[in-house]
């Protein structure tokens, strides 16, 4: 069994909209933490909102994703040090960046990114300034020094050792004028995987993911909205389309079944847009079957 450890992240520093720092509770009462064997060892203090866009850097609380990136940093490299493997329920996309932060003191990582958006917007794109849009940006370097690396500007995670899987606001993103993903970057849109049909999709990211000379470890980023809308309306920043739960939960097991999975995180689930908890349900249960043993390996 894998040993999960989970650190409750309920951030809603990224984003303008509120109710996504409820997911962790709402996702324990659903039953995941039990599911998995995950004990909360840790709940985050989140700095206070002020709805301010930082001047320096364009971004929404651009100081206090700061701080509160580097204390998730701690809390996350206290699991790891442990032996463990940290489930990082957030809040918004922008917990990536401590949980990256963690990694990257550590050594290379790779990241699995399965989100409904690329999240590779810069600042002067994004019309609110909202870090949730720019996460895959900023950990990999493409962002305001301050929050691309945390602590100094640097790259957490290098571009060549991210994959970002079933994402599909590519024309939207476009129109905004989002920044390009760069070519190094591996990125299987929606309409990719259905090319290839979602499981080879899978092994082909993973196979970049876990390629001789790449990261020893990588982790995994998902963000609830890479759901079909059908079966995930929960989120703030609705698209039509998506993977089905069975697809999600495949996508993890083909990761889980690399060994080499370093940790995941759950974001953008948002209860309060959820009054019969239904969602929520059809998450669980994918994250559930998705990080089962593989009884193959």
């Amino acid at each position: 069994m894998t040993p999960w450890a989970t650190v409750e992240a309920p951030s809603g520093l990224g984003l303008r909209a509120a109710g996504v720092e409820l997911l962790p509770r709402a996702l324990a009462e659903a039953g995941l933490l039990d599911a998995l064997d995950a004990p909360s060892v840790a709940t985050l203090e989140v700095p206070a909102e002020t709805g301010v866009r930082d001047t320096a850097t364009g971004v929404l609380h651009a100081p206090e994703l700061a701080r509160f990136s580097t204390a998730l940093a701690d809390a996350v490299g206290a699991v790891l040090d442990t032996g463990r493997v940290p489930l990082v329920l957030g809040g918004d996309c922008s917990i990536l960046l401590g949980n990256a932060l963690a990694l990257h003191r550590r050594g290379r990582f790779g990241l699995l990114f399965l989100d409904g958006h690329a999240d590779f917007y810069q600042p002067a794109a994004e019309p609110t300034g909202e870090a949730a849009s720019m996460d895959l940006a900023l950990v990999t370097g493409h962002g305001p020094a301050l929050l691309a690396g945390v602590t100094g500007g640097a790259s957490l995670i290098r571009t060549d050792d991210a994959v970002a899987f079933a994402f599909r606001d590519g024309e939207e993103s476009a129109h905004d004028g989002s920044q390009p993903l760069p070519a190094d970057l591996a990125a299987f849109d929606l309409a990719a995987v259905r090319s290839r049909g979602s499981e080879q999709a899978a092994h082909d990211a993973l196979a970049h993911l876990t390629r001789p000379g790449g990261p020893e470890r990588f982790w995994i980023h998902i963000d609830a909205d890479v759901l079909d809308d059908a079966v995930m309306p929960a989120v703030d920043y609705r698209l039509p389309g998506g993977l089905r739960t069975d697809e999600l939960a495949g996508a993890l097991r083909i990761a889980m079944a690399t060994g080499r999975v370093a940790g995941a995180e759950v974001t953008i689930y948002n209860p309060t847009l959820d009054p019969g908890g239904v969602a929520g349900r059809n998450l669980v249960g994918a994250l559930t079957t998705g990080f089962q043993e593989d009884p193959a390996r």
